[in-house]
C-alpha cells in the first residue's frame, strides 16, 4: 500500500471515528440541569385530549377499574389540566384541575359531585394519594427546574432503549416528599421511563415505568405506565385508550366553572 493510500484510509478511519463518537461526546458534555430542562421542554404539543382507563391492584391482587377524560392546554409555557373521572358510578363527574400560575406556583382543585363542591389541594396535602391511586398530588403537577439539583450518574439500558441516569434532588427550602428521584431517560425520546423515589429517611418507597411508548402525531406519548408502592404493595396502571393533540380547546373548557359545571 503506498503512503498516499495509507493516508487516504486513515482519514476516512478518523472521520468515522468522529463521527460515531460525537454524539458520546455530546453525552458527556451535557450537564444535568441541561437535561433535566430539555425533559421540561420536550414537544408534548399545545393541546391535548385523552380518553383513559385507570387500575388499582391491591395487594390481594384485587382490581378496580376507573375511566376518565383529560384535558390539557398550554398557553405561554404555562399548562392547564382537567381530569375528570366518567365511571364507575362510585367516581362518576369526580375532577381535578391543575393551573400553573406565573412564577411557577400551581393550583390544584379537586371536585366531588357527592358533596358538590371544589376542595382547594394545598400544600401539606400534596403528599396525600390522589383518588386512592399511587400517584399523590405532588406527581400529578409539573416542577420547576430550578427547584432542584441534579446529577448524570453515566448510561444504563432498559428494555432495549438507551438511557441515561439522572439523579435529582430538592433545593434546600422546596417543600417535597422525595428527598432523591433516580430516573431513567431515554436518550432518543427525553421520555422518564423508568424513576426510583426515597423518602427523607432516604427509604424506596415508590418506583414508576413507562410501559409503552409510542409515537403519537410526531409526539412520543407514555400511552402505558405504572405506578407501585413498594410499602403497600399496591399498584396502579393507567392506560390511554385515544389521543389526539394540537385540537383547538377553548380556555374556558379548563376553568373552575368548567370543573363544577358536571
Amino acid at each position: 500500500m503506498t503512503y498516499q493510500k495509507l493516508m487516504q484510509y486513515t482519514g476516512i478511519f478518523l472521520f468515522v471515528f468522529f463521527i460515531l463518537n460525537a454524539s458520546a461526546v455530546a453525552d458527556d458534555l451535557l450537564s444535568g440541569r441541561e437535561l433535566a430542562q430539555k425533559i421540561f421542554d420536550r414537544n408534548r404539543g399545545e393541546t391535548s385530549k385523552a380518553t383513559s382507563v385507570m387500575v388499582l391492584v391491591s395487594k390481594s391482587g384485587h382490581k378496580r377499574t376507573r375511566q376518565f377524560t383529560h384535558l390539557r392546554r398550554k398557553e405561554n409555557s404555562l399548562e392547564t389540566n382537567l381530569i375528570r373521572f366518567t365511571a364507575p358510578a362510585d367516581i362518576r363527574g369526580t375532577g381535578f384541575l391543575t393551573i400553573e400560575e406565573e412564577g411557577w406556583e400551581t393550583t390544584q382543585f379537586l371536585y366531588l359531585p357527592a358533596l358538590r363542591r371544589t376542595r382547594r389541594i394545598v400544600s401539606s396535602q400534596k403528599s396525600h394519594r390522589f383518588v386512592n391511586s399511587d400517584f399523590t398530588y405532588e406527581d400529578m403537577e409539573r416542577h420547576p427546574v430550578d427547584n432542584y439539583t441534579y446529577k448524570i450518574m453515566g448510561t444504563k439500558e432498559i428494555s432495549g432503549i438507551d438511557c441515561y441516569a439522572l439523579e435529582t434532588r430538592p433545593k434546600k427550602g422546596i417543600e417535597s416528599q422525595y428527598s432523591l428521584t433516580k430516573s431513567l431517560v431515554a436518550k432518543n425520546s427525553l421520555v422518564p421511563v423508568y424513576a426510583e423515589y426515597f423518602d427523607h429517611q432516604n427509604r424506596l418507597i415508590k418506583h414508576y415505568k413507562a410501559v409503552k411508548i409510542e409515537k403519537i402525531d410526531d409526539i412520543w406519548t407514555e400511552t402505558a405506565i405504572m405506578m407501585t408502592d413498594i410499602q403497600r404493595e399496591h399498584k396502579t396502571y393507567i392506560k390511554i385508550q385515544h389521543i389526539e393533540y394540537n385540537l383547538k380547546i377553548d380556555p374556558e373548557a379548563l376553568s373552575k366553572q368548567a370543573l363544577e359545571n358536571y
